[in-house]
C-alpha cells in the first residue's frame, strides 16, 4: 500500500478520535453542576420568572403598605413605592395596573397575615377569654410594624365613602367583628364573661378599646402588650387584669379550633 495512502487514513482516523473526545468532554462538563470560580462550589440555579415575579410583587406590596400606613391613599405616590422596594415605576405597573389594584392588593396581602399571625392562632386557645386576651396581646405585636397600620389610616380616610377599598375595609372589618363576637357569646354561656350588653356592642367596644391603646402606646414595646390585654379586659368585664407572659399561640392537638369547627371558617 503507498505511504501516501496510508498516512490519510492515520490522519482521518486521527481526527475521528480527537471528534469523539471533544464530544465525549463537552457532554461531561455539560451535565456537571456549574461551579463558582471564587469558590468551587456549585452555584445556585438562577431564579425563575416565577420566582422573580412573586419576589418583586412582595417587595411592592410591603412597600405600598408602609406608604398607606404613612400617608394614606390620597397622598400615595407610585413612583416613590416603586424606588423604595427598590425597582421602577414600570415594575410597578407590571404588576398592579393602577392605585386601586395596589391598595386592593396590600389589604389582601396585610389580612392574611394578620389572620395567619393573630386571627387563627388566638381561636385556637382552650376557652373564649383565653383566646380573646390572646388576641389583644397579638394585634399589640403585630402593630408595631408600621405596616400593620394601613387598616386603620385607611378605614378613617375612606369612612362614609363608597369606594372598592372603603368597601373592602368594611368587609374585612365586618369579618372580624363576626368572630369576635362570636367569642364574646360564648364566653357569656360558659360564665367566663358577665352578663352585660349584646355581644356585638361588647365586641365593638373590645376593637375601639384595643386600637385606641396600640395607637397611644405605639414605640412602648413591650408595654403595650400587657396594657393592650388590660384595656380589653375592662371591656370584657373580667375581675383579674390579665398578668401573663406572651402568649404561646400553640394550635390546639386536634387541629379544630375554639369551636372545633377544624379549618376555622366563617
Amino acid at each position: 500500500m503507498p505511504a501516501s495512502r496510508i498516512m490519510v487514513g492515520a490522519s482521518s482516523t486521527g481526527k475521528a478520535l480527537l471528534a469523539g473526545f471533544v464530544y465525549y468532554t463537552y457532554m461531561r462538563v455539560r451535565t456537571l453542576p456549574s461551579m463558582s470560580r471564587a469558590t468551587g462550589l456549585p452555584t445556585r440555579p438562577r431564579p425563575t420568572q416565577a420566582e422573580r415575579r412573586a419576589r418583586s410583587r412582595a417587595a411592592l406590596l410591603e412597600s405600598a403598605a408602609r406608604g398607606l400606613s404613612r400617608s394614606g391613599y390620597g397622598n400615595l405616590v407610585l413612583e416613590q413605592v416603586a424606588r423604595e422596594a427598590g425597582y421602577t415605576r414600570g415594575a410597578l405597573y407590571h404588576q398592579f395596573k393602577d392605585k386601586e389594584e395596589l391598595a386592593l392588593a396590600v389589604l389582601e396581602w396585610v389580612n392574611e397575615t394578620w389572620w395567619r399571625e393573630v386571627g387563627t392562632p388566638a381561636e385556637q386557645q382552650p376557652d373564649p377569654v383565653a383566646a380573646l386576651l390572646a388576641l389583644a396581646r397579638g394585634h399589640a405585636i403585630y402593630c408595631r410594624r408600621d405596616v400593620a397600620r394601613v387598616m386603620m389610616a385607611l378605614r378613617v380616610e375612606f369612612s362614609g365613602q363608597d369606594h372598592p377599598v372603603g368597601r373592602e375595609i368594611k368587609r374585612a372589618s365586618q369579618r372580624l367583628m363576626k368572630r369576635c363576637a362570636r367569642l364574646i357569646e360564648a364566653g357569656c354561656n360558659d360564665g367566663s364573661i358577665p352578663p352585660g350588653p349584646p355581644a356585638t356592642a361588647v365586641a365593638l367596644a373590645f376593637w375601639g378599646a384595643l386600637e385606641g391603646a396600640v395607637i397611644a402606646l405605639a414605640g412602648q414595646a413591650p408595654h403595650d402588650e400587657l396594657l393592650a390585654a388590660r384595656a380589653v379586659a375592662g371591656v370584657l368585664g373580667l375581675d383579674s387584669p390579665p398578668v401573663l407572659p406572651s402568649p404561646e399561640l400553640v394550635p390546639r392537638a386536634s387541629g379544630d379550633d375554639l369551636y372545633g369547627r377544624g379549618d376555622g371558617g366563617d
